[in-house]
């Protein structure tokens, strides 16, 4: 099924490079193009297989538990790839800045990656907190064999889904091999029964030890706050010293700071878009 960014132009192979860097094995692939990947849902499992282009998605339905669940599949993956994030308006207003003008004309209709659950988000996030995109990706792979329910017919490499909170808060303690305040955060956060239904909800993450501004920041903005500037983010920071620029300059980016940040994230030369914090 077609569906169409919500304002074009749409940038869609760069929301796809976002996801591949970040695919968690056994839950998501993004091969010759195409991402895939699972999704819990609440008729049961679901695997989906999406396609940008310049326009939106193309998104397939490969297993699908309950067909009523079709259409929260498909909010899923619009969610995901940012389709009704920036668009026209955000490009125009950013366009005219003369630190984010250059970057906006480069890169047109830079969209938001979105997510398609906020536990599993706010997961990432903490995962991600002082070490590569790859090396989260591969401590996030590991809990993911250890306590991912496999799926009743897996796709290829999409074997599983995502850890749930209660699987999560069992597993052993050498599956969370990182930090003792990381790990610590995981299981907080797996334990806390917190909503992460809404961008307003990740302010609360902030209550969990370990947990801190970026990745309370970083979780609204994947869950849909436009306005969200990752002031301490190592490589916003960089690039904006690259550009010449502060993050006090970020005030007039409102009310699109996010998409502001996810073009500071493109531009960054010699460094990954990895998001950074100190555990609290």
């Amino acid at each position: 099924m077609l569906l169409a960014a919500g304002a074009p132009p749409y940038d869609g192979a760069g929301v796809l490079a976002f996801l591949a860097a970040r695919a968690i094995p056994g839950v998501e692939a993004v091969v010759d193009g195409t991402y895939r990947r699972s999704l819990a849902l609440p008729g049961g499992p679901a695997v989906v297989a999406v396609t940008p282009d310049g326009a939106g998605i193309d998104v397939e339905l490969l297993a699908l538990a309950d067909p009523g669940d079709a259409p929260a599949a498909l909010a899923a993956c619009r969610h995901l790839f940012g389709l009704d994030s920036g668009g026209a308006d955000a490009d125009a207003a950013l366009g005219a800045d003369p630190i984010l003008g250059p970057l906006v004309a480069a890169r047109p209709g830079v969209r938001v990656p979105g997510a398609t659950d906020g536990f599993e988000v706010a997961v990432r996030a903490v995962l991600g907190q002082q070490i590569t995109v790859a090396r989260a990706r591969d401590l996030a792979g590991r809990i993911v064999a250890a306590a991912g329910e496999p799926l009743p017919c897996g796709h290829g490499e999409i074997i599983r889904l995502f850890p749930t909170p209660e699987r999560l808060a069992g597993v052993d303690d050498a599956v969370l091999a990182m930090p003792r305040t990381r790990a610590g955060a995981l299981r907080a956060l797996a334990t806390s029964s917190l909503p992460l239904d809404a961008p307003a909800d990740a302010a609360a993450l902030q209550q969990l030890h370990g947990i801190g501004p970026w990745t309370a920041g970083y979780v609204a903005l994947r869950l849909g706050d436009p306005d969200v500037f990752l002031g301490g983010d190592v490589v916003v920071r960089a690039t904006l010293r690259a550009l010449g620029a502060s993050p006090s300059d970020a005030e007039r980016w409102r009310p699109w700071r996010s998409l502001a940040v996810v073009h500071l994230w493109r531009a960054a030369t010699g460094v990954r878009p990895v998001p950074l914090q100190p555990g609290r």
